[in-house]
């Protein structure tokens, strides 16, 4: 499966609400920046047929007074009310000719707008267009009334709207972005809860319960969770007491065979070695050729019954409620010692006080250590195996190193490892077989002494 990039929903979330926000209002400053062109154009407008009404009224009062010398166009009036900075008012004669003009100037500013939105700002709108009204007079057309606003004059005024957009935007943006982030952290914050729950769940604690929460939706979430949680222990619980009666049951078979071993085959090897001695008694008087064979006999009954006494001793140890855990394995290592006769070295080391623990604990912790080092020295081949037993913090820890061959089939998937497995889930423990860290095999083995109730973890406000 594929590494891919994780990132914080918070985060994600808030920039996203940051982006639709930026693109809100982007949205309104265009709006505002076409209102705002259109109602320059509107009073530009506005302001041409002010203009040309006004030099109507000029014309008709020269013709109504019969003034020889007429002061006709006369812009003064009507500039005294209708200028702002950066307007112009013209009167272009039938042929196309400017007669009269009046501009004001553009007032100096210090915060001109940027090239960028000059350019912005001219390629959407049209700044400078002019408006034109005809002034008539009795039906004939005298000439136009011009009005038109400076174009560096209407973009400077639309920046300075923009701008103060732009401002509100770089302290609201930021500002919405916080609280965004903090609502968000608030809502999600139970889901910190539910990851703590699934690492814990994924850690073999299936104890752990969600508490209620606010959403509907992590509700629903947590219902499912502690249900599942629910069956998983039950189901557990349940494959824990079939594994414990069918290692009792084995256990129990064991020490059937080990009795009928011991009686059976026990006696007649006694037997054969019994009669083996008095035929060599009879053959030393009566027929001295047969000795050897009487002692082959007796030296392969002896033989019989050392493995028979292994055999016995694998099949049913001394009792570890008798001698204890500690002692029954340091007897264990010393017979493994004592048979590899130097080719593979056995130790072990304890941390901790293993007097009060369960019979079924020992038992089963017993008979792992047993099975653990007969994959060791017989299937892997190892020359060097050392045990660590500690308890710490209410569960035990067994630990299993050996220089073998950590890649061998047997070692890894034999009946030995499933019957260690078998053990450690019937104690609801934890089992990890893997290679070592320089070469060999490790054995990592973690058994809770108890089993606590549900527990529900905190609700975080």
């Amino acid at each position: 499966m594929w590494n891919r990039p994780r990132f914080d929903l918070k985060v994600r979330l808030t920039l996203r609400v940051a982006a639709i926000s930026a693109a809100c209002f982007a949205a309104i400053s265009a709006y505002f920046l076409i209102t705002a062109d259109r109602a320059a154009h509107a009073r530009i407008d506005a302001i041409a047929a002010i203009v040309a009404k006004t030099l109507e009224l000029q014309q008709g009062k020269v013709l109504w007074t019969a003034n020889p010398r007429p002061d006709f166009p006369n812009l003064d009036p009507v500039s005294a009310y209708v200028m702002t900075p950066g307007l112009c008012l013209a009167f272009r004669g039938p042929s196309g000719e400017i007669i009269q003009r009046f501009c004001s100037g553009a007032p100096v500013t210090a915060d001109a707008p940027p090239q960028i939105f000059t350019a912005f700002y001219h390629g959407l709108f049209d700044p400078g267009r002019k408006a034109a009204r005809p002034v008539m007079l009795r039906g004939s057309k005298l000439g136009e009334a011009v009005v038109s606003v400076d174009p560096a004059v209407q973009t400077a005024e639309a920046w300075h709207e923009a701008g103060r957009l732009m401002l509100a935007l770089a302290i609201a943006l930021p500002l919405l972005c916080v609280l965004v982030y903090a609502a968000l952290a608030r809502a999600l914050r139970p889901t910190r809860l539910i990851s703590t729950g699934l690492e814990r769940i994924a850690a073999g604690d299936l104890t752990t319960r969600l508490p209620p929460f606010d959403l509907a939706e992590l509700s629903a979430v947590r219902d499912v969770f502690n249900h599942l949680a629910e069956s998983l222990d039950t189901a557990l619980a349940e494959r824990a007491e079939l594994t414990r009666k069918l290692i009792a049951l084995q256990d129990e078979e064991r020490r059937h065979l080990a009795r009928e071993l011991h009686d059976e085959f026990g006696q007649s090897l006694a037997a054969i070695r019994a009669l083996a001695s008095s035929a060599r008694q009879t053959a030393a008087q009566d027929c001295p050729s047969l000795l050897g064979e009487c002692d082959g006999i007796a030296r392969t009954a002896s033989g019989m019954m050392e493995t028979l006494r292994g055999a016995l001793f694998r099949l049913r140890p001394p009792e570890v409620e008798e001698l204890g855990l500690v002692a029954s394995l340091e007897g264990l290592v010393a017979g493994w010692n004592g048979r590899s006769r130097g080719e593979t070295r056995f130790a072990i080391r304890f941390d901790g006080t293993f007097e009060t623990l369960p019979a079924s604990i020992s038992a089963n912790l017993y008979r792992i250590v047993q099975e653990a080092l007969t994959n060791a020295a017989k299937h892997a081949g190892a020359t060097k195996v050392n045990l660590e037993l500690t308890m710490h913090e209410g569960e035990i820890a067994l630990a299993i190193d050996d220089d073998g061959r950590s890649t061998d089939p047997v070692a890894k998937s034999g009946m030995g490892l499933l019957g260690m497995r078998e053990r450690v889930a019937a104690l609801r423990g934890r089992l990890s077989f893997e290679a070592g860290p320089q070469g060999g095999s490790a054995l990592r083995v973690v058994i809770p002494l108890a089993s606590a109730g549900p527990q529900v973890l905190e609700h975080a406000a």
